[in-house]
């Protein structure tokens, strides 16, 4: 079900007639020393070559290992609270594994995914429970890890009880990319549990497809089942080099999220994560990105672009120069196509 060794990775890519030189496996093998190597076999079985958009998401590379830039908790999560971080007034967020189909090779915790420290104990969320409950300005929990739909069904079941018990929160996101990397765990008996729970709070789920390759008739089937029930989906993605990172890709990318009825929510620039910097290109790449979305495709295809700042400053959203406040109050305009525009309010 998941590839977790060089060997096991090296027999795989075999079948597939893929061959790694012995300077390649021995790289492998460095890397996953210290950032293990995890995917889902349905997730590996979309890669078709080499160095291809699957394949960079997935497979370790050496400049893991050979770039002193970034940090590991670049957005100074860890607190006196294990496994929660309150950064915002009113909502949290919960940390509830630390397992994934699919150990992303640019992820935010590289720090923590995959250690050998089993998932967060009963205990350390039930002190983490008690915080939301004692803030009453907490309304919004999202949910994450790893992958909270990697738990049990009955251990999330568990978590989503409590948090239900707890009267001032309004709404409950589950942060996943099991739709992407594992469609097959939307299974019935999971569908059924999130369906009994998808109210007072609402239940939200973000996902995170990246490529419009990882669009399939699998991972639409999983997130129709979940639209089945209620739920609303949004998806989440970041620009990677080697990825994703044109203008036409995301146009493609998010009118596939829309026709299988998930919104495009946000696109993000990469987190400075040490062991990323392959990953990370000039911010220039999301304003342009933005511009080739803006008036070109659907508004409801069109996300927010933001940076998580360093040091943990929160999101702030990042937009393309299309106005110039003047001092009397009007503004000068650009649309999509560049030409201008003056709105006006005084003559």
């Amino acid at each position: 079900m998941f590839i977790t060794t060089v060997q096991n990775l090296k027999e795989k890519l075999g079948e597939k007639n893929i061959f790694l030189s012995d300077e390649e496996i021995t790289n492998l093998e460095e890397v996953t020393k210290k950032y293990p190597l995890r995917i889902s076999d349905y997730y590996f079985s979309l890669i078709e070559e080499k160095g291809d958009v699957i394949w960079n998401q997935c497979i370790p590379r050496i400049e893991e290992l050979n770039s002193e830039f970034g940090n590991e908790d670049p957005l100074n999560e860890e607190n006196e609270i294990p496994f929660l971080t309150h950064r915002y007034p009113d909502r949290c967020l919960l940390l509830i594994s630390n397992t994934c189909a699919m150990y992303c090779r640019f992820c935010t915790r590289k720090r923590k995914v995959g250690e050998v420290v089993k998932n967060p104990t009963r205990k350390g969320i039930e002190k983490a429970l008690n915080y939301i409950e004692n803030h009453k300005e907490i309304r919004d929990v999202i949910l994450s890890g790893g992958d909270p739909l990697l738990l049990s069904v009955e251990t999330l079941e568990r978590i989503l009880i409590d948090l239900r018990k707890i009267e001032h929160i309004e709404m409950i996101r589950i942060g996943t990319r099991v739709p992407c990397t594992m469609p097959e765990r939307i299974t019935d008996k999971l569908c059924e549990m999130l369906k009994r729970h998808n109210k007072n709070p609402i239940l939200y789920i973000n996902t995170h497809f990246e490529h419009p390759k990882e669009i399939t008739k699998e991972s639409k089937k999983a997130c129709e089942k979940l639209i089945d029930i209620g739920i609303p989906l949004g998806n989440q993605s970041i620009i990677l080099k080697d990825v994703n990172n044109k203008p036409e890709i995301f146009k493609e990318l998010n009118r596939k999220l829309l026709s299988i009825g998930v919104k495009p929510y946000y696109l993000y620039q990469p987190d400075l994560v040490k062991g990323t910097s392959h990953f990370i290109g000039n911010v220039k790449e999301g304003l342009d990105i933005i511009q080739g979305l803006r008036g070109h495709t659907s508004g409801m295809a069109v996300p927010h672009f933001v940076i998580d700042a360093p040091g943990g400053g929160g999101k702030i959203p990042i937009l393309p120069n299309y106005t110039k406040l003047q001092k009397n109050g009007n503004v000068k305009m650009k649309n999509y196509e560049g030409k201008d525009f003056k709105y006006n309010f005084k003559n």
